[in-house]
């Protein structure tokens, strides 16, 4: 089973930490199923940006992004050519890191 390192986050897990998941699982899931309460306004529906993460390690193993992913990613706080949307980046056999951006920006509550 992958491993995900989540580096430390002030808010969401300030010491950082690894968990092991299941393949086939989002990087969102297998954080909220391990207690790092990652925001994911739109449950997990890829209808906004909040789920953003940065892979800093194992981008290449997970699936590819979809055009709609890419399109709200444009819209994401601190986008970086490693950036996914948690909720669509579905881990395969190996390992990933993963750094959660300080700022996020919700489209859909703020009115952008």
């Amino acid at each position: 089973m992958p491993v995900i390192k989540i580096l430390p986050h002030p808010e969401y897990c300030p010491a950082g930490t690894e968990v092991t998941v299941p393949v086939g699982t989002s990087i969102c899931e297998a954080l909220l199923d391990n207690g790092i309460k990652i925001e994911h306004a739109c449950d997990m529906s890829c209808a906004c940006t909040t789920c953003h993460v940065i892979v800093r390690k194992g981008y290449e193993s997970l699936n590819e992004a979809e055009e709609e992913e890419e399109d709200l990613l444009d819209r994401a706080w601190g986008l970086e050519p490693q950036s996914r949307l948690s909720c669509q980046a579905i881990l395969a056999q190996s390992d990933v890191t993963v750094e959660i951006p300080k700022y996020t920006i919700n489209h859909a509550k703020e009115n952008h």
